[in-house]
C-alpha cells in the first residue's frame, strides 16, 4: 500500500472502524511515515475542536420578539390570505367547470345529475362547517401561545 491508501484509512482509524489487520498495517506505516503521522495529528486536532462546538439556540425572548414583530405578522397574514383566496378561486372554478360538464352532458341521466350536485353541495357545506369549527377552536385555544 502507498501513502494515499493509508491516508484514506486515517479517519476510520480515529473512529475505530478498522479491522485488526488494517489497524496493525496502518500503525506500522505511521511509525515510518511523518506525512501520514502529521495528517493523523491534524485530524485529531480537528476532532477536538469540533467536539467542543455546541449548537447555541436563540433565547426564547429573541424568538418571541421575532414572531411578534408587526412586519412578520403582516407578511405572514398577507401570504396566507393570498394563498387562501387563490385556492378558493381555483376550487370554485374547477367545481364550476365540473358541474357544467355534468349538466350539459346529455348521456348523464337527470337523477344522476341531481345526486352528484347534491353530493357536491353537501361536501361544500361540510367543508365550511369543519373550517369554521377549526377556526373557532384555534381562536379559543388557551394553549396556543405556550412555547416549548
Amino acid at each position: 500500500m502507498n501513502c494515499d491508501d493509508y491516508k484514506d484509512l486515517l479517519t476510520a482509524y480515529l473512529d475505530k472502524e478498522l479491522t485488526d489487520e488494517q489497524k496493525a498495517g496502518l500503525e506500522e506505516h505511521l511509525k515510518s511515515c511523518e506525512s501520514c503521522k502529521g495528517e493523523l495529528n491534524e485530524f485529531r486536532k480537528l476532532i477536538s475542536i469540533t467536539d467542543d462546538i455546541a449548537l447555541q439556540e436563540p433565547e426564547d425572548k429573541l424568538w418571541e420578539s421575532y414572531w411578534s414583530g408587526g412586519y412578520n405578522r403582516f407578511e405572514r397574514g398577507i401570504g396566507w390570505i393570498l394563498f387562501g383566496v387563490a385556492a378558493i378561486v381555483l376550487m370554485i372554478y374547477g367545481g364550476f367547470k365540473f358541474v357544467e360538464s355534468i349538466v350539459v352532458d346529455p348521456t348523464i341521466g337527470v337523477l344522476l345529475k341531481i345526486g352528484i350536485l347534491a353530493m357536491i353541495v353537501g361536501l361544500s357545506i361540510l367543508f365550511v362547517s369543519v373550517l369554521r369549527e377549526r377556526l373557532f377552536f384555534w381562536k379559543n385555544d388557551r394553549y396556543k401561545d405556550v412555547r416549548r
